[in-house]
């Protein structure tokens, strides 16, 4: 006779109790980085909206900036930290490869019981976690999940390279997400597309320059490349399908929303899809990009906190999340704005 097993008690819905960010220190404007490409502040403007970026500093670090802003999240969601079930870290430029920069996160804040796992998904990286989070505590498993996007995308990049220097930035977000009387995240319409996964990738592997290492010292790292215009391309055309699919998965209309915040790759790319989705005046159009820069999987709440501490979205409010990077990746879903 099989025995029965006793499964976690269900929650009916999930929420995002706080949010937290941390911005590093130094400011860098277009001037300082257009030497190095032959470029101009006029040029990256025009291209990218871009008119500063934020870069972390040497003590600023995946860690600590990811444990800086789950810091204030927790604070703002008012939950014991020692309660957290569970830490999803997402980002793709932690260059150390284990112990899971997440697990040491959950012990700086206090989270001393929770999983803790890292996710590689790129610029989408920080829904992909929000979604599994939701799952996470609807199903049971934890009651309280803490979500973390970090990159210091200044250590991936070349910064000659006139495709990828002015356009990254480094920065952290995060997000405490709960038990809830009323829905607070929709559902996720997610995938990715890996036969296009060379437009945003890597140069080489890690073990391609160790071999190549050993017989010249001087050949370089390996560095983020990206072929701009089919992903411009790309970003504006397929993301707008899947934001309205989001939204109708949602049972939401763009006249519902508050808030529209797509990850922060290109103001241009912004820009078009409040074109194309037709967003009413009312909805407020995260641009973060232009003061922080491209700051992939930490962009999105980066840019959430930013739209609440500038007044021009509120809590409460019902806003569209969608992320976009390597892989090709891609992740949407409403919220409600803790």
């Amino acid at each position: 006779m099989r025995a029965s097993i006793r499964t976690s008690a269900p929650a009916r819905h999930a929420a995002m109790l706080g949010i937290g960010v941390y911005r590093p220190r130094l400011v860098v404007d277009n001037d300082e980085v257009a030497g190095l490409i032959d470029s101009s502040d006029e040029w990256i403007r025009t291209r990218s909206g871009i008119e500063r970026r934020r870069w972390a500093g040497e003590d600023e670090t995946i860690v600590e900036m990811a444990t800086a802003a789950a810091a204030m999240a927790i604070e703002r969601s008012g939950v014991d930290p020692a309660g957290i079930g569970c830490v999803l870290l997402a980002t793709i430029s932690n260059l150390k490869q284990t112990p899971a920069a997440a697990s040491e996160v959950a012990t700086r804040v206090g989270a001393v019981n929770a999983g803790a796992m890292d996710i590689s998904a790129a610029c989408a990286g920080f829904c992909y976690g929000l979604a599994l989070a939701g799952d996470i505590v609807r199903g049971g498993s934890a009651e309280t999940v803490l979500v973390i996007g970090v990159e210091r995308m200044t250590d991936l990049i070349d910064h000659r390279d006139r495709g990828t220097a002015f356009l990254f930035a480094d920065g952290a977000g995060a997000a405490v997400v709960g038990r809830s009387e009323e829905p607070g995240i929709g559902p996720v319409v997610w995938g990715s597309d890996g036969t296009q996964g060379e437009l945003i990738s890597q140069d080489h592997s890690w073990l391609d320059w160790r071999d190549q290492l050993a017989k010249d010292p001087s050949t370089e790292a390996p560095a983020l490349r990206m072929n701009g215009q089919p992903v411009f391309r790309w970003a504006t055309v397929e993301m707008a399908k899947v934001a309205r699919r989001t939204l109708e998965a949602a049972g939401v209309d763009v006249a519902d929303l508050g808030a529209f915040i797509p990850h922060q790759a290109n103001d241009r790319i912004t820009q078009a899809l409040a074109k194309s989705l037709r967003l009413p005046p009312t909805v407020a159009v995260a641009r973060d990009v232009v003061e922080q820069g491209n700051t992939s999987a930490a962009s999105v709440p980066l840019a959430m906190e930013a739209l609440l501490s500038s007044g021009e979205a509120r809590s409460g409010d019902t806003a569209l999340l969608l992320g976009f990077g390597a892989g090709l990746s891609f992740a949407g879903q409403v919220v409600v704005l803790p």
